[in-house]
Protein backbone atom coordinates (compact mmCIF):
# COMPACT_ATOMS: atom_id res chain seq x y z
CA UNK A 1 0.00 0.00 0.00
CA UNK A 2 1.69 3.25 -0.97
CA UNK A 3 0.92 6.92 0.47
CA UNK A 4 -2.00 7.51 -1.74
CA UNK A 5 -3.98 4.63 -1.07
CA UNK A 6 -3.17 4.81 2.37
CA UNK A 7 -4.37 8.52 2.50
CA UNK A 8 -7.61 7.34 0.56
CA UNK A 9 -7.97 4.23 3.31
CA UNK A 10 -7.94 6.49 5.73
CA UNK A 11 -10.23 9.80 3.98
CA UNK A 12 -7.47 11.83 5.33
CA UNK A 13 -9.72 14.56 3.86
CA UNK A 14 -12.10 14.30 6.86
CA UNK A 15 -10.26 14.33 9.58
CA UNK A 16 -11.19 18.33 9.78
CA UNK A 17 -13.95 16.79 11.49
CA UNK A 18 -11.82 16.25 14.65
CA UNK A 19 -9.06 18.62 13.92
CA UNK A 20 -11.23 21.58 14.12
CA UNK A 21 -12.71 20.99 17.64
CA UNK A 22 -9.78 19.84 18.87
CA UNK A 23 -7.86 23.03 17.95
CA UNK A 24 -11.34 25.25 19.20
CA UNK A 25 -10.75 23.69 22.13
CA UNK A 26 -6.85 24.02 22.71
CA UNK A 27 -7.67 28.05 21.76
CA UNK A 28 -10.49 28.42 24.28
CA UNK A 29 -8.25 26.87 27.20
CA UNK A 30 -5.95 29.22 26.49
CA UNK A 31 -8.60 32.06 25.80
CA UNK A 32 -10.50 31.30 29.05
CA UNK A 33 -8.50 29.60 31.40
CA UNK A 34 -4.85 31.23 30.21
CA UNK A 35 -3.42 27.69 30.52
CA UNK A 36 -1.85 25.67 27.38
CA UNK A 37 0.39 22.15 28.34
CA UNK A 38 2.55 21.34 24.83
CA UNK A 39 3.23 17.99 25.75
CA UNK A 40 -0.57 17.56 26.31
CA UNK A 41 -1.49 19.19 23.13
CA UNK A 42 1.22 16.69 21.62
CA UNK A 43 -0.18 13.67 22.89
CA UNK A 44 -3.97 14.34 22.27
CA UNK A 45 -3.30 15.34 19.12
CA UNK A 46 -1.38 12.65 17.79
CA UNK A 47 -3.97 10.07 19.73
CA UNK A 48 -6.45 11.77 18.36
CA UNK A 49 -5.46 11.94 14.62
CA UNK A 50 -4.60 7.98 15.04
CA UNK A 51 -7.86 7.07 16.38
CA UNK A 52 -9.89 8.90 13.97
CA UNK A 53 -8.37 6.83 11.24
CA UNK A 54 -8.71 3.98 12.76
CA UNK A 55 -12.57 4.55 12.68
CA UNK A 56 -12.36 5.55 9.28
CA UNK A 57 -10.96 2.25 8.36
CA UNK A 58 -12.67 0.39 10.35
CA UNK A 59 -15.95 1.73 8.40
CA UNK A 60 -14.57 1.36 4.58
CA UNK A 61 -13.29 -2.36 5.80
CA UNK A 62 -16.67 -2.96 7.47
CA UNK A 63 -18.68 -1.65 4.30
CA UNK A 64 -16.60 -3.55 1.88
CA UNK A 65 -16.79 -6.86 3.52
CA UNK A 66 -20.97 -6.42 4.09
CA UNK A 67 -21.94 -4.52 1.36
CA UNK A 68 -25.23 -5.62 -0.59
CA UNK A 69 -24.60 -3.69 -3.46
CA UNK A 70 -21.20 -3.95 -4.96
CA UNK A 71 -21.98 -1.35 -8.00
CA UNK A 72 -22.61 2.21 -8.18
CA UNK A 73 -20.45 5.63 -6.93
CA UNK A 74 -20.38 5.14 -3.08
CA UNK A 75 -18.86 1.42 -3.42
CA UNK A 76 -16.66 1.46 -6.57
CA UNK A 77 -14.92 5.01 -6.01
CA UNK A 78 -15.19 5.58 -2.32
CA UNK A 79 -14.29 2.64 -1.24
CA UNK A 80 -10.66 2.75 -1.03
CA UNK A 81 -10.20 -1.21 -0.18
CA UNK A 82 -11.53 -1.37 -3.67
CA UNK A 83 -10.87 1.09 -5.70
CA UNK A 84 -6.91 0.51 -4.97
CA UNK A 85 -7.16 -3.71 -4.49
CA UNK A 86 -5.85 -3.77 -1.23
CA UNK A 87 -5.04 -6.61 0.53
CA UNK A 88 -7.18 -7.37 3.47
CA UNK A 89 -4.43 -8.34 5.54
CA UNK A 90 -2.91 -4.69 4.75
CA UNK A 91 -6.03 -3.27 6.09
CA UNK A 92 -6.05 -4.81 9.27
CA UNK A 93 -2.30 -4.38 10.05
CA UNK A 94 -3.44 -0.48 9.37
CA UNK A 95 -5.98 -0.88 11.94
CA UNK A 96 -3.88 -2.79 14.32
CA UNK A 97 -0.64 0.18 14.11
CA UNK A 98 -3.29 2.91 14.13
CA UNK A 99 -5.36 1.69 17.32
CA UNK A 100 -1.99 1.12 18.98
CA UNK A 101 -0.56 4.35 18.19
CA UNK A 102 -3.27 5.89 19.56
CA UNK A 103 -3.75 4.17 22.31
CA UNK A 104 0.06 4.45 23.82
CA UNK A 105 -0.15 7.86 23.25
CA UNK A 106 -3.12 7.72 25.07
CA UNK A 107 -2.48 6.46 27.37
CA UNK A 108 0.65 8.87 28.54
CA UNK A 109 -1.82 11.47 27.82
CA UNK A 110 -3.88 9.96 31.20
CA UNK A 111 -0.36 9.49 32.99
CA UNK A 112 -0.01 13.89 32.33
CA UNK A 113 -3.33 14.90 33.59
CA UNK A 114 -5.97 12.51 35.63
CA UNK A 115 -8.70 9.50 35.59
CA UNK A 116 -11.12 11.83 33.78
CA UNK A 117 -9.17 11.84 30.36
CA UNK A 118 -8.34 8.00 30.69
CA UNK A 119 -12.28 7.55 30.99
CA UNK A 120 -13.59 9.31 28.47
CA UNK A 121 -11.08 8.42 26.01
CA UNK A 122 -12.03 4.66 26.86
CA UNK A 123 -15.39 5.68 26.30
CA UNK A 124 -14.63 7.91 22.97
CA UNK A 125 -12.47 4.49 21.65
CA UNK A 126 -15.51 2.15 22.24
CA UNK A 127 -17.83 4.34 20.71
CA UNK A 128 -15.69 4.98 17.46
CA UNK A 129 -15.44 0.82 17.35
CA UNK A 130 -19.04 0.60 17.64
CA UNK A 131 -19.71 3.62 15.44
CA UNK A 132 -18.79 0.92 12.39
CA UNK A 133 -18.40 -2.40 14.03
CA UNK A 134 -20.65 -4.52 15.78
CA UNK A 135 -24.06 -6.57 15.68
CA UNK A 136 -25.87 -2.98 15.22
CA UNK A 137 -23.63 -0.44 14.40
CA UNK A 138 -24.44 3.29 15.17
CA UNK A 139 -24.08 4.17 11.80
CA UNK A 140 -26.54 1.86 10.80
CA UNK A 141 -29.18 3.23 13.25
CA UNK A 142 -30.54 6.79 13.56
CA UNK A 143 -28.46 7.40 16.18
CA UNK A 144 -25.46 8.63 13.97
CA UNK A 145 -25.75 12.71 14.00
CA UNK A 146 -26.00 12.14 17.73
CA UNK A 147 -23.14 10.22 18.12
CA UNK A 148 -21.04 11.87 15.86
CA UNK A 149 -22.11 15.23 16.71
CA UNK A 150 -21.66 15.06 20.20
CA UNK A 151 -18.48 13.06 20.64
CA UNK A 152 -16.91 14.75 17.74
CA UNK A 153 -17.56 17.92 18.54
CA UNK A 154 -18.42 17.97 22.50
CA UNK A 155 -16.20 15.51 23.51
CA UNK A 156 -13.14 16.50 21.83
CA UNK A 157 -13.24 20.25 22.62
CA UNK A 158 -14.10 19.03 26.42
CA UNK A 159 -10.78 17.02 26.23
CA UNK A 160 -8.91 19.15 24.31
CA UNK A 161 -9.56 21.87 26.75
CA UNK A 162 -9.73 19.77 29.97
CA UNK A 163 -6.15 18.23 29.13
CA UNK A 164 -4.54 22.05 29.68
CA UNK A 165 -6.84 22.66 32.94
CA UNK A 166 -7.44 19.53 34.51
CA UNK A 167 -6.05 21.02 37.71
CA UNK A 168 -8.73 23.36 38.36
CA UNK A 169 -11.49 21.15 39.16
CA UNK A 170 -13.55 20.93 36.64
CA UNK A 171 -13.98 17.54 37.04
CA UNK A 172 -12.92 15.35 40.05
CA UNK A 173 -12.70 11.54 40.25
CA UNK A 174 -12.04 10.04 43.90
CA UNK A 175 -12.05 6.72 45.34
CA UNK A 176 -12.40 6.29 49.09
CA UNK A 177 -13.37 3.65 51.07
CA UNK A 178 -14.17 1.42 48.64
CA UNK A 179 -17.13 4.49 47.09
CA UNK A 180 -16.27 6.32 44.09
CA UNK A 181 -16.95 10.17 44.28
CA UNK A 182 -17.55 12.21 41.02
CA UNK A 183 -17.82 15.52 41.89
CA UNK A 184 -17.88 18.25 39.00
CA UNK A 185 -18.33 22.11 38.45
CA UNK A 186 -21.71 21.99 36.23
CA UNK A 187 -21.32 25.86 35.60
CA UNK A 188 -17.86 25.37 33.40
CA UNK A 189 -19.21 21.82 31.88
CA UNK A 190 -22.26 23.61 30.59
CA UNK A 191 -20.50 26.67 29.09
CA UNK A 192 -17.93 24.07 27.41
CA UNK A 193 -20.82 22.02 25.64
CA UNK A 194 -22.42 25.53 24.29
CA UNK A 195 -19.04 26.51 23.37
CA UNK A 196 -18.86 23.35 21.29
CA UNK A 197 -22.06 23.81 19.64
CA UNK A 198 -20.94 24.51 16.06
CA UNK A 199 -18.89 22.13 15.99
CA UNK A 200 -21.70 19.42 17.59
CA UNK A 201 -24.18 21.09 15.09
CA UNK A 202 -21.56 21.14 12.04
CA UNK A 203 -20.37 17.46 12.61
CA UNK A 204 -24.14 16.24 13.24
CA UNK A 205 -25.07 17.99 9.31
CA UNK A 206 -22.18 16.25 7.78
CA UNK A 207 -23.32 13.08 8.52
CA UNK A 208 -26.88 13.96 8.24
CA UNK A 209 -25.60 15.50 4.23
CA UNK A 210 -24.15 12.05 4.08
CA UNK A 211 -27.00 9.95 4.73
CA UNK A 212 -29.48 12.61 2.33
CA UNK A 213 -26.65 11.69 -0.40
CA UNK A 214 -26.67 7.78 0.33
CA UNK A 215 -30.41 7.36 1.05
CA UNK A 216 -31.09 4.44 -1.69
CA UNK A 217 -28.10 2.53 -1.15
CA UNK A 218 -28.49 2.93 2.37
CA UNK A 219 -31.92 1.13 2.11
CA UNK A 220 -30.33 -1.32 -0.15
CA UNK A 221 -27.76 -1.91 2.58
CA UNK A 222 -30.11 -2.14 5.26
CA UNK A 223 -28.80 0.58 6.64
CA UNK A 224 -31.63 2.21 8.59
CA UNK A 225 -30.58 5.96 9.61
CA UNK A 226 -32.19 9.07 10.53
CA UNK A 227 -32.74 10.33 7.10
CA UNK A 228 -34.81 6.95 6.26
CA UNK A 229 -36.64 7.57 9.62
CA UNK A 230 -37.99 10.95 9.16
CA UNK A 231 -37.42 11.45 5.73
CA UNK A 232 -35.58 13.55 3.26
CA UNK A 233 -37.92 17.17 3.55
CA UNK A 234 -37.73 16.89 7.37
CA UNK A 235 -33.98 16.05 7.10
CA UNK A 236 -33.47 18.97 4.98
CA UNK A 237 -35.26 21.09 7.49
CA UNK A 238 -33.05 19.87 10.12
CA UNK A 239 -30.22 20.38 8.27
CA UNK A 240 -30.96 24.14 8.08
CA UNK A 241 -32.12 24.56 11.59
CA UNK A 242 -28.81 23.26 13.21
CA UNK A 243 -26.86 26.07 11.60
CA UNK A 244 -29.25 28.65 12.45
CA UNK A 245 -28.86 27.09 15.90
CA UNK A 246 -25.08 27.84 15.82
CA UNK A 247 -25.34 31.36 15.10
CA UNK A 248 -27.84 32.46 17.65
CA UNK A 249 -25.53 30.58 20.32
CA UNK A 250 -22.26 32.17 19.51
CA UNK A 251 -24.61 35.51 19.41
CA UNK A 252 -25.82 34.56 23.25
CA UNK A 253 -22.27 32.90 24.26
CA UNK A 254 -20.65 36.46 23.26
CA UNK A 255 -23.89 38.64 24.92
CA UNK A 256 -22.78 36.42 28.13
CA UNK A 257 -19.39 37.45 27.54
CA UNK A 258 -18.00 34.09 27.39
CA UNK A 259 -16.68 34.25 23.55
CA UNK A 260 -15.06 37.24 23.08
CA UNK A 261 -16.82 40.39 20.71
CA UNK A 262 -14.50 39.29 17.62
CA UNK A 263 -16.52 35.81 17.85
CA UNK A 264 -20.06 37.94 15.83
CA UNK A 265 -17.39 37.78 13.17
CA UNK A 266 -19.03 34.32 12.67
CA UNK A 267 -21.40 36.03 11.52
CA UNK A 268 -20.29 36.85 8.23
CA UNK A 269 -20.02 33.54 7.43
CA UNK A 270 -23.74 33.39 7.07
CA UNK A 271 -24.47 34.28 3.55
CA UNK A 272 -21.50 31.73 1.71
CA UNK A 273 -23.54 29.03 4.20
CA UNK A 274 -27.13 30.07 3.50
CA UNK A 275 -26.21 29.95 -0.30
CA UNK A 276 -24.30 26.22 0.58
CA UNK A 277 -27.76 25.18 1.88
CA UNK A 278 -30.05 26.55 -0.92
CA UNK A 279 -27.66 24.61 -3.46
CA UNK A 280 -28.09 21.47 -1.58
CA UNK A 281 -31.36 21.94 -1.27
CA UNK A 282 -31.81 21.65 -4.82
CA UNK A 283 -29.84 18.83 -5.51
CA UNK A 284 -28.42 16.31 -2.60
CA UNK A 285 -25.36 14.53 -4.76
CA UNK A 286 -22.82 12.82 -2.75
CA UNK A 287 -20.32 13.67 -6.08
CA UNK A 288 -21.89 16.92 -6.44
CA UNK A 289 -23.44 18.52 -3.70
CA UNK A 290 -22.25 17.00 -0.26
CA UNK A 291 -19.49 18.70 -0.09
CA UNK A 292 -21.47 21.66 0.76
CA UNK A 293 -21.76 20.26 4.17
CA UNK A 294 -18.40 20.45 5.15
CA UNK A 295 -17.71 23.45 2.97
CA UNK A 296 -20.50 24.85 5.76
CA UNK A 297 -18.59 23.15 8.68
CA UNK A 298 -15.07 24.81 8.24
CA UNK A 299 -16.63 28.34 7.30
CA UNK A 300 -18.06 28.50 10.56
CA UNK A 301 -15.96 26.21 13.13
CA UNK A 302 -12.66 27.85 11.38
CA UNK A 303 -13.64 31.07 11.73
CA UNK A 304 -15.05 30.70 14.88
CA UNK A 305 -11.77 28.87 16.42
CA UNK A 306 -9.64 32.19 15.10
CA UNK A 307 -11.09 34.32 16.93
CA UNK A 308 -10.53 33.28 20.04
CA UNK A 309 -7.13 33.16 19.07
CA UNK A 310 -7.25 36.57 17.59
CA UNK A 311 -9.08 37.62 20.73
CA UNK A 312 -5.90 36.51 22.95
CA UNK A 313 -3.65 38.01 20.58
CA UNK A 314 -5.06 40.92 21.46
CA UNK A 315 -6.11 40.14 24.83
CA UNK A 316 -2.57 39.78 25.58
CA UNK A 317 -1.15 42.88 23.90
Amino acid sequence: MNIKSFLKLVEIQTKVASMVPFFTGSLFAIYNYNQFDIKNFLLMLISLLSFDMVATTINNYIDYKEAEKKHGYNYEKHNAIVHYNIKEATVIKTIIILFSIASITGFFLFLNTDSVVLILGIISFIVGVLYSYGPIPISRMPLGEIFSGFFMGFIIIFLATYIHVFSTDIVNILLKNNLINIMFNYKEIIKIFFVSLPAVNGIANIMLANNVCDIEDDLENKRFTLVIHIGVEKALKLFKILYYISYINITILVLLNILPAFSLLVLLTYIPVKNNINKFFKNQQKNETFIFSVQNFLLINVSYALTLGVAKVVQFL
